[in-house]
């Protein structure tokens, strides 16, 4: 009990010693004109630099208070990269080892974080491998698969003052439309999207939410036909999208899903970080696809309001891929006719 006393304490003064992330407004002129305006919520400051960050704080409570790790668990995670270096962060925190299981297509950069922070990364040939490989490990090592995909959806409690959603709303206080139109986020396990749903909800906010999914990703199938068995090939996006149906992406809280091309994706990131000064992730881009597709609706329709989205992770993360020219033209395509296609909607 001392260590699980102790172990809780450590995250609760990290989560002390961490201030709130950054609001950004996108001022877009081509929008703003017509009583449209765009924000970006940076989750990129966190210590561990994403937005997985949150998820993995969690992670790690609700397994300390539903008694699922002790003093020396190994603990073992499936994640295309960014859960696995937070999750890691935390592990170092406690003193615990922690595995990585992960497809081999994850980027170089997101495998040296996690070493850098005492984990070990054991790679597998693709996406759908990832699950019985980490229940192998736990079971080999006698310590605890975390398993984001079921627990991302439960471990935060919506409810409370300390969720994303929350802060979300306290910084649009003083906007021109303080309660957004729209909030836009992807979905990797879907836990961000289940709880801004069940908030905005418990809050009677008139607000809906809109998960821009990238092709290959099996969600938006699902999202029409309620059916959880069905598979997929994946997403080349890293970090969102995935090629089975996941228990923590709860379809019901979700008002609309926009398909995502990985050739628009790619073009929004590069747009975005022309607009910032700096470089976003790709996931950001899909969530920049789905802010545009909207905005350009509600001009449309004369509809006035705020659009709110994620910052997810820093570009940084992706030099040696997605930001490598000819990395880019092999795995994803070109993306010039659809950079050009994309900037035609910001005027």
């Amino acid at each position: 009990m001392n260590w699980l006393h102790h172990a809780i304490a450590q995250i609760e003064a990290d989560y002390q010693r961490s201030a709130d992330t950054h609001l950004i407004a996108l001022p877009l002129p081509g929008f703003a004109r017509h009583g449209i305006d765009l924000y970006l919520k940076d989750e990129s400051t966190h210590p561990t630099g994403s937005l997985k960050h949150r998820l993995a704080r969690s992670l790690f409570l609700y397994s300390l208070c539903n008694g699922w790790l002790h003093e020396g668990s190994t603990v073992v995670e499936s994640s295309s990269g960014s859960t696995a270096v937070s999750e890691a962060y935390f592990a170092r925190l406690l003193g615990l080892p922690f595995i990585a299981v992960m497809p081999k297509s994850t980027s170089a950069e997101k495998i040296a974080q996690i070493t850098f922070y005492g984990g070990r990364c054991h790679l597998v040939d693709s996406a759908s491998a990832v699950y019985d490989e980490a229940r192998a490990l736990a079971t080999q090592t006698g310590g605890h698969y975390m398993d984001q995909f079921t627990y991302a959806e439960r471990a935060t409690d919506w409810r409370s003052n300390n969720n994303i959603a929350q802060s979300m709303f306290s910084q649009m206080a003083r906007e021109r439309f303080p309660v957004p139109r729209w909030i836009v986020v992807g979905a990797g396990t879907g836990g961000t999207s289940a709880t801004i749903g069940r908030y905005v909800r418990y809050q009677r906010h008139a607000t809906q939410v809109c998960v821009p999914d990238p092709v290959g990703s099996v969600f938006g199938a699902y999202y029409r036909s309620g059916d959880a068995s069905l598979t997929g090939p994946g997403s080349r996006i890293e970090g969102i999208g995935r090629p089975r149906v996941e228990a923590s992406f709860i379809r019901t809280l979700v008002d609309r899903m926009i398909d995502v091309a990985d050739v628009d994706s790619v073009a929004a990131m590069h747009i975005l970080t022309d607009l910032l000064g700096r470089k976003v992730g790709p996931s950001t881009g899909t969530n920049f696809v789905g802010m545009l597709a909207l905005a350009c609706e509600m001009r449309h329709k004369g509809e006035r309001g705020s659009i709110l989205s994620l910052l997810c992770d820093s570009g940084e993360r992706y030099l040696g891929s997605y930001f490598d020219p000819v990395w880019a033209l092999n795995h994803i395509g070109d993306s010039g006719a659809a950079q050009a296609r994309l900037r035609e909607q910001l005027t």
